[in-house]
């Protein structure tokens, strides 16, 4: 249920006038879960993407690009509710934020992707019977445009959290991903193996370990942080997000590397450094699978950014 309704404001008269925002606070306490997202946001990161190779050359089609990022993510309130219609149930009003993320090599500055979309803050449903949920909205110039769904969760810590791998190792169509520490065929994949089908050089910094299971970045980093630096990890707020709300692709992206499926964690942190400073941390890793010559082919991306002025 909701009890907010449209004030008389949005409503008088014959034609809306305009959508009044409301104050600072009352807009944050809205967004709930996302509240802490609004600001700028740098970091660094790493990608890993088996993409098609039409060449002939490579032996199984593939080129394995790896690059290390640089990042930007600029996230906005708005300002005021978004009356979604019902006609099972009553209306329901969504708070969110909008995005743009930007992405830059972290070794030679070329550009690498670009994305605007929102966050969605959703109340619980009657119809759809459904808990409060969020949402991720997204849209990236290849042509694939996608609405991810999915829940939040609150942690507090005194000690670096669990992340669990990221797995990396293509596998059957609408089969399921091999188990953890499983051997990858491709030979792309192992730096112990000379190819011309991976990116090259590899970037300063990339290890088998990244290849193997990305996420060791982001553990690395806050075992940094924590065991080295002497910094607390006090609260962690997770946004969990799968592709529920389905993708849309443009013709050519689903007869050359279909994607349909996007798996999303962002994990909005609170630190404090060894001087006492509290600080916000936004750590993410996300899965996309890119589908051809009959495999998913997992391209993940993580990333750790500072929230900066």
């Amino acid at each position: 249920m909701n009890d907010i309704q449209p004030s008389g404001l949005h409503t008088r008269g014959l034609t809306t006038l305009r959508r009044a925002a409301t104050s600072q606070q009352v807009t944050a306490d809205r967004l709930g879960a996302l509240a802490d997202l609004p600001g700028f946001w740098e970091g660094t990161g790493f990608s890993l993407i088996a993409r098609p190779d039409y060449s002939g050359r490579s032996e199984n089609g593939i080129f394995l690009q790896l690059n290390l990022l640089h990042e930007t993510i600029e996230f906005t309130s708005i300002g005021s509710p978004v009356f979604n219609r019902g006609s099972e149930q009553g209306d329901i009003a969504i708070y969110g934020v909008t995005y743009l993320h930007r992405v830059t090599d972290g070794t030679n500055g070329g550009a690498l992707h670009i994305e605007p979309g929102m966050w969605l803050n959703i109340p619980a449903t009657t119809a759809p019977k459904a808990d409060a949920s969020i949402a991720r909205l997204g849209t990236i110039p290849h042509g694939n445009a996608f609405c991810t769904v999915g829940f939040v969760q609150h942690a507090e810590f005194d000690k670096v959290p669990d992340i669990p791998p990221a797995n990396t190792i293509p596998f059957v169509i609408g089969g399921e991903p091999p188990a953890s520490g499983s051997r990858n065929p491709y030979p792309q994949y192992d730096l112990a193996i000379p190819s011309s089908f991976r990116t090259s050089p590899v970037p300063p910094g990339v290890t088998q370990a990244m290849i193997d299971d990305p996420n060791q970045v982001l553990r690395d980093t806050l075992n940094h942080q924590v065991f080295e630096q002497g910094q607390t990890l006090k609260q962690i707020t997770r946004l969990i997000t799968s592709t529920a709300g389905g993708i849309a692709n443009i013709p050519f992206i689903t007869t050359n590397a279909n994607t349909l499926d996007l798996d999303s964690v962002f994990a909005i942190e609170t630190v404090v450094d060894n001087l006492g400073n509290e600080f916000m941390q936004l750590q993410y890793s996300q899965t996309g699978l890119l589908n051809f010559k009959g495999k998913s082919f997992p391209h993940v991306t993580v990333g750790t950014l500072i929230k900066a002025f």
